[in-house]
């Protein structure tokens, strides 16, 4: 699609509120075709290059998702000028929510400052018996929401990894396939899942798409995991937070989120070949359901135990990036759509949104009330993005 004709149509789209992230990928696109990746919107010339950050004439917002591109945009609408044909704008031209701008986003904002911190990475072997302790470090930075209220942001190296299972992992699924190679740029992602309490901070800043409710979570706790949050909530959540902080936050990639789970391990877990519930909150007891057994225990370790909620995050031992309750706890928001495989999947770690299920995002770690089979670091949900469940929450990226 390079005829300038449909890329208007693509961009009044995006001005009445009926656009989806296919046509942010078709306007990508569209953009690529041409050398410069240029478009002239109101007094700016916008570059979308092949990267993830977008130049609007001197500002530049970094590591750009879809929906970014899509906000970005619908502030400059109201003001075209000229539209990409030299077309003179109609002075009927409908006008966006103001609250939708990003605006906040143009300040500068200064690199974060990075500190480290310490942390225990324990290994288990088959039986669930711990066979190596060893201490590490890792880098963050810190986030201030408040007074009170602090989000830590893990910063992850790039690298590669091969992503999904084997046909040899037990209990793997055919959606886990094929394994194929990803490389990952870096970026900072959350130390944990975000809390009830960071969640109330920013639901109380002004809306941008959506209203959102306070205090959500079946289960109340100020550091327990915010949860029965829909994927909508969790991206106008990053929508409040980005503006808030000047910096874009954003829900991660499925591929960003595997490799951070992972932290550069190839077995079924980031602890080794099993899981236990000394090391994760999961149901570690065998259930009976509708006459088929299901097993709480995934290798040859002793049954656990079954808590039957959330508990207050960073209670277990961290991976060797420093991230915490990556198994069970809460099921965790990716931004990709739905897709029956990995056939045709991104190899550089960027959200899948082409010929997938747009109704349906991905879901990834497993919660309390998961099995230990649905906690491996492979393991793939999807559900309609407008469901609230109380296993479900997120945890953020930032680029």
């Amino acid at each position: 699609m390079t005829a300038s004709d449909e890329l208007i149509k693509i961009l009044d789209r995006i001005l009445d509120g009926s656009c989806n992230e296919r046509d942010i990928v078709l306007l990508r696109q569209s953009l690529q075709t041409d050398t410069q990746n240029q478009v002239q919107l109101a007094k700016n010339i916008v570059n979308i290059p092949e990267g993830r950050d977008i130049h609007i004439g001197d500002r530049t917002y970094y590591g750009t998702d879809a929906q970014t591109i899509k906000d970005v945009i619908r502030e400059l609408l109201p003001e075209i000028i000229e539209r990409v044909n030299g077309e003179k704008s109609s002075s009927t031209t409908k006008n966006t929510h103001t609250t939708n701008s990003l605006t906040p986003l143009i300040r500068s904002t200064p690199p974060p400052k990075l500190t480290n911190f310490e942390f225990e990475v324990v290994t288990v072997n088959a039986q669930g018996k711990e066979i190596k302790r060893c201490c590490k470090q890792a880098e963050y930075f810190t986030e201030k929401l408040g007074n009170v209220n602090v989000l830590e942001m893990v910063s992850i190296p790039g690298g590669n990894f091969k992503m999904g299972s084997p046909g040899d992992e037990k209990v793997s699924q055919e959606n886990e396939r094929p394994e194929h190679l990803v490389n990952i740029k870096p970026f900072f992602i959350g130390k944990y899942p975000i809390t009830q309490a960071q969640w109330k901070y920013v639901a109380n800043l002004p809306i941008n798409q959506r209203e959102l409710e306070l205090e959500p979570s079946y289960f109340k706790g100020d550091n327990l995991p915010v949860e029965r949050v829909s994927w909508y909530d969790a991206q106008e959540f990053c929508l409040r937070l980005s503006r808030e902080t000047g910096r874009i936050y954003r829900l991660p990639s499925e591929a960003e989120w595997e490799y951070a789970c992972r932290a550069k391990s190839s077995t079924p877990f980031h602890f080794g070949k099993t899981i236990s519930t000394e090391l994760a909150n999961y149901c570690g007891e065998d259930k009976n359901i509708n006459g088929y057994i299901y097993k709480g225990t995934y290798s040859s370790e002793l049954p656990g135990i079954y808590r039957q909620q959330t508990t207050e995050i960073g209670s277990f031992f961290a991976n060797d990036f420093g991230l915490y309750d990556m198994h069970g706890l809460v099921w965790e928001w990716c931004a990709d759509y739905e897709h029956e495989d990995y056939l045709d999947a991104p190899t550089d770690g960027s959200v899948w949104v082409d010929n997938g299920n747009e109704e349906y995002r991905i879901l990834r770690g497993g919660s309390w009330d998961s099995f230990p089979n649905l906690c491996r670091s492979a393991s793939r949900f999807s559900e309609n993005l407008t469901v609230r469940d109380k296993e479900f929450g997120f945890r953020v990226i930032c680029d």
